[in-house]
Protein backbone atom coordinates (compact mmCIF):
# COMPACT_ATOMS: atom_id res chain seq x y z
CA UNK A 1 0.00 0.00 0.00
CA UNK A 2 2.67 2.74 0.77
CA UNK A 3 4.49 1.88 -2.62
CA UNK A 4 1.00 2.33 -3.94
CA UNK A 5 0.82 5.65 -2.78
CA UNK A 6 4.37 6.70 -3.70
CA UNK A 7 4.04 5.61 -7.15
CA UNK A 8 1.13 7.89 -7.49
CA UNK A 9 2.47 10.71 -5.90
CA UNK A 10 5.48 10.71 -8.18
CA UNK A 11 5.69 12.87 -11.20
CA UNK A 12 7.68 13.84 -14.14
CA UNK A 13 8.61 17.36 -12.38
CA UNK A 14 9.18 15.79 -8.99
CA UNK A 15 11.84 13.08 -7.58
CA UNK A 16 11.26 11.46 -4.34
CA UNK A 17 14.53 11.85 -2.04
CA UNK A 18 14.82 10.85 1.69
CA UNK A 19 11.72 10.46 4.07
CA UNK A 20 10.92 13.56 5.50
CA UNK A 21 13.08 15.95 3.14
CA UNK A 22 11.09 17.96 0.41
CA UNK A 23 11.40 16.71 -3.26
CA UNK A 24 13.57 18.45 -6.07
CA UNK A 25 12.43 20.23 -9.48
CA UNK A 26 13.39 17.48 -12.01
CA UNK A 27 15.96 19.16 -14.49
CA UNK A 28 14.04 19.57 -17.30
CA UNK A 29 11.34 22.20 -15.52
CA UNK A 30 15.17 23.89 -13.98
CA UNK A 31 16.22 24.25 -17.26
CA UNK A 32 13.29 25.64 -18.02
CA UNK A 33 13.50 28.14 -15.10
CA UNK A 34 17.15 29.13 -15.96
CA UNK A 35 16.03 29.86 -19.80
CA UNK A 36 17.65 29.08 -23.03
CA UNK A 37 21.17 27.28 -23.08
CA UNK A 38 24.10 29.40 -24.32
CA UNK A 39 23.90 27.79 -27.62
CA UNK A 40 20.72 28.73 -28.00
CA UNK A 41 21.07 32.20 -27.21
CA UNK A 42 23.58 32.69 -29.51
CA UNK A 43 21.54 31.44 -32.15
CA UNK A 44 19.27 33.98 -31.72
CA UNK A 45 21.73 36.87 -31.79
CA UNK A 46 23.01 35.54 -34.92
CA UNK A 47 19.69 35.08 -36.57
CA UNK A 48 18.84 38.02 -39.03
CA UNK A 49 16.57 40.28 -38.32
CA UNK A 50 14.19 41.42 -40.43
CA UNK A 51 14.85 44.71 -42.78
CA UNK A 52 14.23 48.09 -42.24
CA UNK A 53 10.76 49.74 -43.38
CA UNK A 54 11.91 51.73 -46.56
CA UNK A 55 9.87 54.75 -48.27
CA UNK A 56 10.32 56.54 -51.32
CA UNK A 57 8.92 59.95 -51.40
CA UNK A 58 8.46 62.98 -54.23
CA UNK A 59 10.38 65.62 -52.21
CA UNK A 60 10.05 69.59 -52.88
CA UNK A 61 10.67 72.84 -51.23
CA UNK A 62 12.26 76.33 -51.44
CA UNK A 63 16.17 77.44 -50.41
CA UNK A 64 17.05 80.94 -49.82
CA UNK A 65 21.01 81.11 -51.65
CA UNK A 66 23.36 83.18 -51.81
CA UNK A 67 25.65 83.36 -54.33
CA UNK A 68 29.55 84.15 -53.76
CA UNK A 69 31.36 85.32 -56.50
CA UNK A 70 35.23 83.98 -55.81
CA UNK A 71 36.38 84.78 -60.16
CA UNK A 72 34.70 86.61 -62.50
CA UNK A 73 36.97 84.99 -65.80
CA UNK A 74 37.52 86.43 -68.82
CA UNK A 75 33.65 88.01 -69.14
CA UNK A 76 34.90 91.02 -66.54
CA UNK A 77 38.24 93.22 -67.67
CA UNK A 78 37.84 95.61 -65.85
CA UNK A 79 40.91 97.14 -67.17
CA UNK A 80 38.12 98.08 -70.31
CA UNK A 81 34.69 98.22 -68.23
CA UNK A 82 33.24 97.92 -65.01
CA UNK A 83 32.59 94.27 -64.05
CA UNK A 84 28.90 93.03 -65.13
CA UNK A 85 29.11 90.03 -62.45
CA UNK A 86 29.15 90.13 -58.85
CA UNK A 87 27.69 88.42 -55.94
CA UNK A 88 24.27 88.47 -55.45
CA UNK A 89 21.39 85.87 -53.66
CA UNK A 90 18.11 84.69 -54.37
CA UNK A 91 15.29 81.83 -54.41
CA UNK A 92 15.54 77.84 -55.24
CA UNK A 93 12.36 75.95 -56.04
CA UNK A 94 12.98 72.39 -56.76
CA UNK A 95 11.19 69.15 -56.79
CA UNK A 96 12.28 65.40 -56.82
CA UNK A 97 12.43 61.85 -55.68
CA UNK A 98 14.11 59.98 -53.34
CA UNK A 99 14.47 56.33 -53.50
CA UNK A 100 14.54 53.77 -50.35
CA UNK A 101 17.68 53.80 -50.70
CA UNK A 102 20.50 56.81 -50.49
CA UNK A 103 19.40 58.30 -53.88
CA UNK A 104 17.69 61.47 -54.76
CA UNK A 105 17.26 62.91 -58.18
CA UNK A 106 15.67 66.54 -59.09
CA UNK A 107 15.35 69.52 -61.06
CA UNK A 108 16.09 72.98 -59.40
CA UNK A 109 14.82 76.68 -60.89
CA UNK A 110 16.92 79.48 -59.41
CA UNK A 111 16.54 82.87 -59.81
CA UNK A 112 19.19 84.98 -58.04
CA UNK A 113 19.36 88.98 -58.41
CA UNK A 114 23.16 89.75 -59.33
CA UNK A 115 25.22 92.61 -58.47
CA UNK A 116 26.07 94.32 -62.38
CA UNK A 117 28.06 97.25 -60.88
CA UNK A 118 24.82 99.55 -62.15
CA UNK A 119 24.68 98.54 -65.46
CA UNK A 120 21.87 96.54 -64.93
CA UNK A 121 18.85 98.01 -63.42
CA UNK A 122 17.98 94.29 -62.02
CA UNK A 123 20.43 91.62 -63.04
CA UNK A 124 19.31 88.44 -63.12
CA UNK A 125 20.91 84.99 -63.06
CA UNK A 126 18.69 81.96 -63.95
CA UNK A 127 19.60 78.67 -63.80
CA UNK A 128 18.04 75.25 -64.46
CA UNK A 129 19.82 72.40 -63.56
CA UNK A 130 19.19 68.46 -62.90
CA UNK A 131 20.28 67.92 -59.26
CA UNK A 132 21.66 64.28 -57.34
CA UNK A 133 22.83 63.59 -53.87
CA UNK A 134 23.88 60.35 -52.12
CA UNK A 135 22.59 60.30 -48.20
CA UNK A 136 24.98 59.01 -45.93
CA UNK A 137 22.03 57.56 -42.81
CA UNK A 138 23.26 57.41 -39.66
CA UNK A 139 20.94 56.63 -37.93
CA UNK A 140 19.98 59.72 -36.57
CA UNK A 141 17.81 62.93 -37.24
CA UNK A 142 20.53 64.58 -38.92
CA UNK A 143 21.96 62.95 -42.31
CA UNK A 144 25.24 63.95 -44.22
CA UNK A 145 24.84 64.20 -48.04
CA UNK A 146 27.21 64.85 -51.43
CA UNK A 147 25.52 66.56 -54.22
CA UNK A 148 26.28 67.12 -57.64
CA UNK A 149 24.97 68.34 -60.76
CA UNK A 150 24.27 70.38 -64.28
CA UNK A 151 22.35 73.04 -66.01
CA UNK A 152 21.52 75.69 -68.07
CA UNK A 153 21.79 79.65 -67.28
CA UNK A 154 20.73 82.74 -68.56
CA UNK A 155 21.88 86.50 -67.45
CA UNK A 156 20.44 89.68 -68.33
CA UNK A 157 18.56 92.77 -67.22
CA UNK A 158 15.23 92.15 -65.55
CA UNK A 159 14.70 88.82 -66.38
CA UNK A 160 15.95 89.26 -69.88
CA UNK A 161 18.32 87.11 -71.70
CA UNK A 162 21.64 88.74 -72.92
CA UNK A 163 23.90 85.82 -72.83
CA UNK A 164 23.90 82.44 -71.62
CA UNK A 165 25.53 79.07 -71.22
CA UNK A 166 26.36 76.53 -69.21
CA UNK A 167 27.29 75.41 -65.41
CA UNK A 168 28.18 72.61 -63.05
CA UNK A 169 28.13 71.96 -59.23
CA UNK A 170 29.47 69.79 -56.90
CA UNK A 171 29.20 70.31 -52.79
CA UNK A 172 28.03 68.93 -49.48
CA UNK A 173 25.25 69.14 -46.70
CA UNK A 174 23.29 68.42 -43.75
CA UNK A 175 19.67 67.51 -43.44
CA UNK A 176 18.13 67.65 -40.01
CA UNK A 177 14.32 66.16 -39.77
CA UNK A 178 12.20 68.48 -38.12
CA UNK A 179 8.90 65.56 -38.57
CA UNK A 180 8.42 62.72 -40.74
CA UNK A 181 7.75 64.24 -43.51
CA UNK A 182 9.37 68.01 -43.38
CA UNK A 183 13.42 68.35 -43.42
CA UNK A 184 15.76 71.45 -42.83
CA UNK A 185 18.85 71.88 -44.75
CA UNK A 186 22.37 73.31 -45.30
CA UNK A 187 24.03 73.47 -48.42
CA UNK A 188 27.69 74.53 -49.70
CA UNK A 189 28.73 74.01 -53.31
CA UNK A 190 31.24 75.41 -55.35
CA UNK A 191 29.67 76.12 -58.88
CA UNK A 192 31.98 77.39 -61.69
CA UNK A 193 29.40 78.79 -64.73
CA UNK A 194 30.27 79.77 -68.34
CA UNK A 195 28.92 82.55 -70.14
CA UNK A 196 29.26 82.99 -74.02
CA UNK A 197 30.40 86.74 -75.39
CA UNK A 198 27.69 89.17 -75.62
CA UNK A 199 27.26 92.76 -75.76
CA UNK A 200 25.63 94.56 -73.03
CA UNK A 201 23.43 97.32 -72.46
CA UNK A 202 25.68 99.76 -72.09
CA UNK A 203 27.54 98.83 -75.33
CA UNK A 204 30.91 96.94 -73.87
CA UNK A 205 31.88 93.77 -75.20
CA UNK A 206 32.24 90.82 -73.06
CA UNK A 207 34.12 87.91 -73.86
CA UNK A 208 33.56 84.37 -73.60
CA UNK A 209 34.47 83.19 -69.66
CA UNK A 210 34.07 81.16 -67.17
CA UNK A 211 33.04 82.52 -63.56
CA UNK A 212 33.71 80.69 -60.02
CA UNK A 213 30.69 80.71 -57.57
CA UNK A 214 30.67 79.22 -53.87
CA UNK A 215 26.70 78.99 -53.51
CA UNK A 216 25.34 78.69 -49.40
CA UNK A 217 22.00 77.11 -49.67
CA UNK A 218 19.30 77.46 -46.79
CA UNK A 219 16.91 74.81 -47.41
CA UNK A 220 13.40 73.49 -46.20
CA UNK A 221 11.82 70.39 -48.16
CA UNK A 222 8.50 68.68 -47.76
CA UNK A 223 8.02 65.22 -48.37
CA UNK A 224 5.23 62.86 -49.75
CA UNK A 225 5.27 59.15 -48.89
CA UNK A 226 4.59 57.38 -52.39
CA UNK A 227 5.04 53.38 -50.89
CA UNK A 228 6.19 51.61 -48.31
CA UNK A 229 8.70 48.79 -48.91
Amino acid sequence: MALGLTSLGRTEDSVPLEPGVPSSPAPAVAARAEGPSPEVRGAEVLAPKPPPLHIDYVSYGVAVTADILADSGATCDEDVAPCILGSGGGLVLRGGYRSPGPWYIGGAYQFSKTSSANIYRLGSLQQLRVEMRYMLDMGYRTSPYATWGLGGVLYGNEFGAETGGGTAFGGLGLEVQLSRLAVLGLGLHYQPVVFVEFDDTAGYHRDSGMAQYLRFELQLEIRSELSRR
